[in-house]
């Protein structure tokens, strides 16, 4: 744990939510003295910071010149969301096998709030509870290996994520894919969740590619 971190914090989460949040730009050298200084880090820790972070396909070490922030380019972050579909359907799918009727609440409140935000248009507000979502049917899921995975992949995309968020009437489209996941899964149906999940990934990967570079 480094200096001024919250208790269990390490300084790759440190790293890597700052590259998350675009504190670092894609291609961005990360300077070691500098990250260093930031961070109140010593250069032993940075160095292999930077190995995990590039373990997760967030930074890249190049040869003698140090390591810069990975840059995913359209076609990859395409790729990536092909790779999560299936992922992400098999998530789903657990989760309708093994849903509560108490995280069957969470669900519902969630796509409520998406539809609220919506309606508001709190795109920001939106993205937010997307994202939750998301991650709420991987927990119910409970299944940790393609968890790990889905949120690895889905680090490094997050750019192209956020970019797609703020295209005009995507979340009007999103919003009734997402409807429909969480009904399959409050109706423990595992293949119309599976089948849902994997529809709504296979737009968002249209609709990444329509995206101007």
């Amino acid at each position: 744990m480094t200096a001024g971190s919250p208790r269990g914090e390490t300084l790759t989460d440190r790293l890597r939510a700052a590259i998350l949040r675009g504190d670092f730009v894609p291609n961005q050298r990360l300077v070691e003295a500098d990250i260093c200084e930031q961070f109140s880090a010593p250069r032993a820790a940075v160095r292999e910071t930077f190995k995990e972070l590039a373990g997760e396909g967030l930074v890249e070490i190049l040869r003698n010149k140090g390591a810069r922030v990975r840059a995913i380019s359209k076609a990859e972050a395409v790729e990536i969301t092909e790779v999560r579909m299936v992922l992400e359907g098999l998530s789903a799918a657990k989760a309708a096998e093994r849903v509560t009727p108490e995280q069957a609440g969470e669900l519902r409140r969630l796509v409520a709030g998406m539809r609220t935000a919506v309606d508001a248009d709190d795109l920001d507000r939106y993205s937010e509870l997307n994202a939750a979502l998301h991650a709420k049917v991987r927990e119910i899921a409970d299944h940790r290996t393609s968890a790990a995975i889905i949120e690895r992949l889905g680090a490094q995309v997050v750019r192209h994520r956020f970019r797609l968020a703020r295209q005009p009437g995507r979340a009007a489209v999103s919003l009734p894919q997402h409807e429909l996941i969480v009904a399959a899964i409050v109706a423990r149906d595992p293949e119309a969740a599976q089948t849902a999940m994997q529809q709504h990934l296979r737009s968002v990967a249209r609709a990444l590619e329509a995206v101007p570079d």
